[in-house]
């Protein structure tokens, strides 16, 4: 009995631009790769990578009819023709990013088995290619050693992979692939990666990890974040005799940036993982942890970066986890004495989240900012003698096993009230004193008191621990820097809610309480 293979695609040296119509709405797209087969892999004009898939070439239809379609009524002179002008000379540098651009451009696995999920992969991620794929690979029609592999890049081994002359060797003979041959099979305990499923099977009979190494930082209720330093936890990925893991001691961190990469594009992996710390997420179950997530950033960065790049894995987004490791970063930068930011550039997504931590993190600095009383005193009692209202008093003192409860959306419970008012005052001293109260008498002889507050944008950013950049951003995208008068930027308490409701700003994810970091 033989198996039918199909021959490598045909790489598309320059984009040819063609519509597709998808869900209802004309697409213009690019053509990346054809397959023998009539399957083409298409880059949607304006989109990110992660939306790029392979589709039946029929369903293509030539750009300039579309647009000669929208624009047959419209009358427009004909452009001169260019002059030929032949290519420029590339260096050898820049001759290997063009090539890197091009095979990257491709997913080189379409899906990625990972536990009891099965993934479809946003991104290429530079696994490497063993001599045993590279052999398989000259079987395929067409293929050959040569043809397999990168021109002047040498083959990897298990032992050889953390070789950066090595990266972009994984998988190239499989991005052509369908079915289970495009699928990467990655162990959710140790990271392991295989490329076939009856070993994946095999492995994960024997791996006995329960959870990352390393310690941990932060723990509530089920939920935990391991600091793992990818200078000291070199530790083998597994105990399964059938891979000779006793042998060669493939790293975790290695192996968890390698998983990472499939749904991270802008940023550059590093097999060397020893300048930078890892904090993975994890949910706890009777039997072990299960990776939610993770971020890494570099244990010294001149430019003070608390994050490199972050990672929430798809089955498990939407639901928080994401803003629980931005808040856990800015924690880490706060109790260091630094006002962090994440490395750039900053994916779309990124760029998303991070705009809604620096948004909702002013807005809940604002509304204690501008309130005469925290919200859980909504009265204040005096006898004899007038309330001083120019600092915000102390919350009463209860037995904490009293307070209403709320849950979070994860294992672990958070009190019903406002937990940031820790100084004697309820404020810290730099903020009570941007505050003022002004009071007035009404004519029924009660009072009426309002906060007006005047501080600058440097020190609305310093006492929220953000930079100044971000925290200009955050208050330029929410609107509340459009009211200005002769120079000074007016925001009121109303303002301040209308952003609330509009951007829908929670709680805290992080409890502070909960950070173990000494």
């Amino acid at each position: 009995m033989t198996e039918s293979t199909s021959a490598p695609p045909q790489l598309i040296s320059q984009n040819t631009s063609y519509i597709v119509n998808k869900n209802g709405a004309d697409q213009l797209v690019n053509i990346l790769q054809r397959r023998p087969d009539g399957q083409v892999y298409v880059h949607y004009d304006g989109f990110d990578k992660r939306l790029d898939e392979w589709i039946p070439g029929a369903i293509l239809k030539p750009a300039n009819e579309f647009a000669r379609k929208r624009k047959r009524d419209t009358p427009s002179p004909t452009p001169p023709e260019p002059e030929t002008q032949p290519d420029p000379l590339m260096t050898e540098e820049e001759f290997d990013i063009k090539h890197h651009k091009q095979i990257t451009a491709q997913r080189n696995f379409d899906k990625v088995n990972f536990g009891q999920w099965r993934i479809k992969t946003w991104y290429f991620s530079p696994y490497p290619l063993t001599d045993s794929e590279l052999e398989d690979s000259t079987g395929l029609p067409g293929g050959s050693a040569s043809t397999s592999k990168i021109p002047g890049v040498n083959r990897a081994t298990v032992r050889s992979h953390g070789r950066t002359s090595d990266l972009l060797a994984g998988g190239l003979t499989r991005s052509h692939l369908s079915g289970e041959k495009s699928i990467l099979w990655v162990c959710d305990r140790c990271f392991k990666y295989m490329a076939e499923g009856a070993a994946w099977e095999m492995h994960i009979k024997q791996c006995d990890r329960r959870h990352p190494p390393g310690r941990k930082v932060y723990q509530r209720g089920a939920h935990i974040i391991w600091e793992v330093d990818g200078a000291k936890d070199k530790v083998p990925t597994s105990r399964c005799p059938h891979s000779n893991a006793y042998d060669d001691l493939q790293l975790y961190c290695q192996n968890l940036s390698l998983f990472g990469k499939l749904f991270i594009d802008v940023k550059t992996l590093f097999f060397d993982c020893d300048n930078f710390l890892f904090y993975i997420l994890t949910d706890a179950d009777s039997q072990r942890d299960h990776v939610l997530g993770f971020f890494s950033k570099e244990k010294i960065s001149y430019d003070d970066y608390n994050l490199a790049c972050i990672i929430v894995l798809p089955p498990y987004q939407r639901k928080g986890y994401g803003m629980l490791m931005i808040e856990f970063s800015y924690e880490v930068s706060r109790r260091a004495g630094k006002i962090g930011t994440p490395e750039r550039p900053l994916s779309d997504l990124g760029l998303r989240s991070y705009l809604t931590y620096w948004v909702a993190t002013l807005i809940r600095f604002f509304r204690r900012l501008l309130s005469v009383l925290p919200p859980d005193r909504p009265t204040v009692t005096s006898s004899g003698r007038l309330p001083d209202l120019t600092g915000v008093l102390p919350p009463p003192s209860e037995d904490a096993n009293s307070r209403k409860k709320r849950a979070k959306g994860w294992d672990g419970e958070t009190p019903d009230s406002n937990s940031t008012f820790t100084s004697p005052n309820g404020l810290d001293d730099t903020i009570a004193a941007m505050r003022t109260v002004l009071t007035t008498t009404n004519p029924d002889g009660s009072a009426t008191s309002h906060v007006v507050v005047r501080s600058t944008l440097a020190e609305i950013a310093s006492a929220t621990n953000l930079r100044i950049e971000d925290a200009a951003f955050a208050l330029n995208e929410c609107g509340l820097l459009g009211s200005t008068l002769e120079g000074v930027v007016g925001i009121t308490r109303e303002m301040v809610e209308a952003v609330a409701k509009e951007r829908n700003v929670k709680r805290m994810c992080l409890d502070p309480a909960h950070v173990m970091l000494t």
